[in-house]
């Protein structure tokens, strides 16, 4: 998506533009796939940032003046409504902060002007800006709200959404997030992300922007203190004034032949997740809700686990209940939860099957406890594990969310080097595509 939408603007201003991508087909860790002739998302369970048409401010509107795209091109419809789902207490929202505030005041009514402020403080911040950045998430909120359910409610869907720390955040990284789920909202494209992408790859070649699939970048040819060509998995070597990698920092740099030496820069966490295609809408059995963050204590646990998967939290999404226009044909469950990629690397090639089966049914069994029963109205499955991620975006250890060190000005220790995408900071779709504009505008059109 970074990639993408920074060729598209590089375009714009007539620069020659390659982007190279190792994979089949476009997206990377936004991507879609075919299977037993059904079609699957991977990554999207919702755009963020949703904006109602007309929309003149926030991350969406800035992203359609910049690509220069109208709203009708990407049409996302928005979310029915979620909840943050805890044992003793459950807190809906949907796309006006409204509705989490009415929550809060009659579940937590001695919280309602502490969350107030928290909201202030929110609203304040500068994404776009590094002051302040890197202070604790966890410290920042703990300050301003006194009840530790609360806390724990909050951080769990903004976690889940773009947390690359285990156990807190940045501060930083928690308003961007926080602002993009619950003070603009949740939509998504009734054909989903192969939508999107479609747009902006024919958007990109209509300016005469190159797209190079099945493409693999070996290396990065680097003298002195800049990259001299790129060097391509079937030797071919590309010389370019500028290099934008949306790799990931570790990789980028292994690409230059410096390996990542602080492991402090080393993402840990990764996921688990199960498609299942229902006979049935998911609301025919119940479930009408977009989207449910669970957990099952009253302290929420954000960390690599030490099992295959960590099932005691997790998001149940459904993408037939936005508001289309129309009626999807067949009903779809994800659930996505927390999970170990160097366990589930080491399996034989029976073992890994055989788990996938397992812990297909222990995530199901989890999320039944916070949302209806679906499972006899099961008519086919999907599931991917870290190690899918890394066989088909290369993302170290298949860390969705990349490094906890973000690299908010997207430099590198070389000149003509930069950094978009996940490690650059800015997460999810909107996110990523807001990052290749940032980085192009900041660095390759001065």
């Amino acid at each position: 998506m970074s990639g993408l939408a920074a060729g598209i603007r590089l375009a714009y201003y007539d620069k020659r533009v390659c982007i190279l991508e190792r994979h089949t087909t476009i997206g990377g860790l936004n991507s879609f796939y075919r299977l037993g002739g059904r079609n699957y998302d991977v990554g999207l369970h919702a755009v963020t940032n949703y904006r109602p048409k007309g929309s003149r401010k926030g991350a969406m509107a800035r992203l359609l003046r910049q690509l220069r795209l109208s709203w009708d091109d990407l049409s996302f419809a928005p979310q029915m409504g979620s909840t943050i789902a805890f044992p003793a207490v459950r807190l809906s929202f949907g796309n006006d902060v409204e509705r989490l505030r009415s929550e809060i005041r009659e579940k937590f009514p001695h919280q309602i002007d502490a969350f107030d402020r928290l909201l202030a403080e929110i609203v304040d911040y500068d994404d776009l800006g590094q002051l302040e950045f890197g202070r604790s998430a966890k410290q920042v909120v703990h300050s301003i709200i006194s009840d530790p359910l609360l806390v724990e409610m909050l951080f769990c869907p903004v976690m889940f959404y773009g947390s690359a720390r285990e156990d807190d955040m940045d501060f930083g990284q928690f308003c961007i997030i926080f602002r993009s789920i619950f003070l603009e909202g949740l939509g998504r494209p009734y054909a989903g992300v192969r939508s999107i992408l479609k747009l902006l790859v024919k958007k990109f070649r209509s300016l005469g922007g190159e797209l190079r699939l099945r493409t693999g970048v070996r290396s990065l040819c680097v003298r002195g203190s800049h990259v001299e060509h790129v060097v391509l998995d079937d030797g071919e070597e590309l010389a370019a004034r500028h290099v934008l990698s949306s790799a990931g920092w570790r990789e980028t740099l292994s690409l230059c032949g410096q390996p990542e030496s602080d492991q402090r820069a080393v993402g840990r966490l990764s996921f688990c997740e199960t498609i299942s295609t229902l006979d049935v809408p998911p609301a025919q059995v119940g479930y009408d809700q977009t989207i449910v963050f669970f957990n099952d204590s009253d302290a929420f646990r954000w960390r690599k686990p030490d099992t295959l998967c960590d099932v005691a939290s997790g998001v149940v999404c459904s993408p037939n209940n936005f508001r289309y226009d129309r009626p999807m044909e067949e009903g779809t469950l994800r659930i996505t939860c927390l999970a170990n990629f160097d366990r589930w690397k080491a399996l034989d090639e029976e073992t890994y099957r055989l788990e996938k089966l397992r812990w297909y049914d222990r995530i199901a069994e989890s999320a039944v406890r916070f949302v209806p029963d679906f499972r006899s109205r099961v008519v086919d499955t999907d599931m991917f594990t870290p190690t899918t991620i890394v066989r088909y975006t290369g993302r170290h250890s298949g860390a969705i969310y990349g490094s906890p060190e973000k690299r908010l000005d997207g430099t590198t220790h070389l000149d003509n080097l930069f950094i978009c995408g996940t490690d650059q900071g800015l997460v999810g779709i909107v996110g990523s595509i807001i990052s290749g504009i940032f980085m192009v505008n900041q660095h390759l059109l001065k």
